[in-house]
């Protein structure tokens, strides 16, 4: 007999077709992850009965309980872009919309640096992304059925003949689905966990870190394991075995390459130290009806997109404009780039943000400026767009 080695654990993520019920686990469901973290505590109740006693006489064993995840995970290469991106699942949750996949197209032309004339008709839909030299854009506007206008520049004009690369994205959506995550072990005697009935409350990013990170939290309806499983439990017969397991081979992405667009323009900025990114859903899980000991739906609020950013001052008109339109509470364009080659690409777009005064900081040598809370808006489902490339 030996200890668990608490880095010999595997993790499989996968969409549900009905809530709470575990969906089926195979080895394309895998993901990398850094780390899981499981809370499962019965309600706090009191019991106020005169028992004669200063002795806690015990609660009953079907008090309802609540369960909470967090799961950070590197953002890494996506490798076959045949399939969906390994994480997909999990944005997806956390959005509500489905992927929208991009296979990409030939370039005809390219009037400008940030207009694209394709071959034949791209198909594309504003908020979708498209990848040249190592470069993610998204499609601001539609021109015509062959011409797509993006909400930045790219570096160097993409060739005629030059392929546009295929993307995956995610938005936001009214519903949300939710995801079964599978926590294997070895050995396989271990005690191996089902997390079903995820909901994806929150999601944060943080940029210039050591490497490009994804922290995905929120409630779930229960924790199945194998030492305590009951037929039924998520409705499931038997516990799911694991899948045969092969390496996971796979690169990740250094924090410091990326690139970061902002403004009413949309100019990019080299002078970004530190910035993040959080969206939350205000989820609500349906979990007081009576007759009910496990919530039986998610019912998510009204979001929170919200964007913090450090960069230094410089004078310059690009700055400068920041700062006014902050004091204008004028609205600007964020996108942030995650990587530099194609395949190991991620993007994120919020196409009217409303920046707050920065705060100055001299503690450095150089002054920064931190803009602090900044909340993206939109019309219906617009506020944030994310893709992989």
């Amino acid at each position: 007999m030996s200890y668990i080695l608490s880095n010999d654990n595997r993790f499989y993520v996968a969409l549900e077709q009905s809530y709470g019920v575990a969906s089926a686990v195979n080895a394309t469901n895998r993901i990398p992850a850094l780390k899981l973290s499981i809370k499962q505590r019965p309600e706090k109740v009191q019991r106020k009965d005169k028992t004669g006693s200063r002795t806690f006489p015990g609660n009953p064993s079907a008090i309802r309980k609540q369960t909470s995840f967090e799961l950070k995970s590197y953002m890494t290469a996506w490798a076959d872009q045949t399939q969906l991106p390994p994480h997909g699942p999990l944005f997806q949750a956390c959005l509500g919309g489905g992927p929208t996949r991009y296979a990409g197209g030939t370039v005809r032309t390219s009037p400008s640096s940030a207009q694209v004339v394709f071959n034949g008709a791209h198909g594309l839909m504003p908020g979708q992304a498209v990848t040249s030299g190592g470069e993610i854009r998204f499609v601001s506007a539609i021109v015509d059925p062959q011409t797509i206008q993006l909400n930045a520049p790219f570096t160097v004009n993409p060739p005629t003949n030059s392929q546009i690369g295929p993307t995956t994205g995610y938005q936001p959506a009214t519903n949300l689905p939710s995801v079964t995550v599978f926590d294997y072990w070895s050995p396989s005697t271990s005690v191996q966990r089902i997390l079903s009935g995820v909901a994806v409350d929150t999601l944060s990013l943080t940029v210039n870190g050591d490497f490009h990170e994804f922290d995905f939290s929120g409630p779930a309806q229960d924790v199945l394991d194998s030492a305590s499983f009951e037929i039924g439990q998520a409705g499931l017969s038997t516990f799911p075995q694991e899948p045969n397991v092969s390496p996971l081979n796979y690169s990740i992405i250094p924090g410091h390459l990326g690139q970061v667009w902002l403004g009413s323009s949309s100019e990019r900025f080299w002078t970004l130290t530190k910035a993040d990114i959080s969206f939350t859903n205000n989820v609500d899980l349906r979990a007081r009806e009576f007759g009910e000991v496990l919530p039986s739906a998610i019912a998510p609020g009204q979001r929170t997109v919200s964007f913090n950013i450090s960069l230094y001052q410089q004078d310059d008109s690009s700055t400068a404009a920041l700062y006014q339109a902050a004091r204008q509470r004028s609205p600007i364009s964020v996108m942030i780039q995650l990587g530099q080659q194609q395949g190991q690409l991620f993007g994120v777009y919020m196409q009217s943000v409303i920046a707050e005064v920065p705060g100055f900081d001299d503690s450095d040598t150089r002054q920064q400026w931190q803009f602090q809370s900044c909340r993206a808006q939109g019309g219906v489902d617009d506020e944030i767009f994310f893709a992989f490339g």
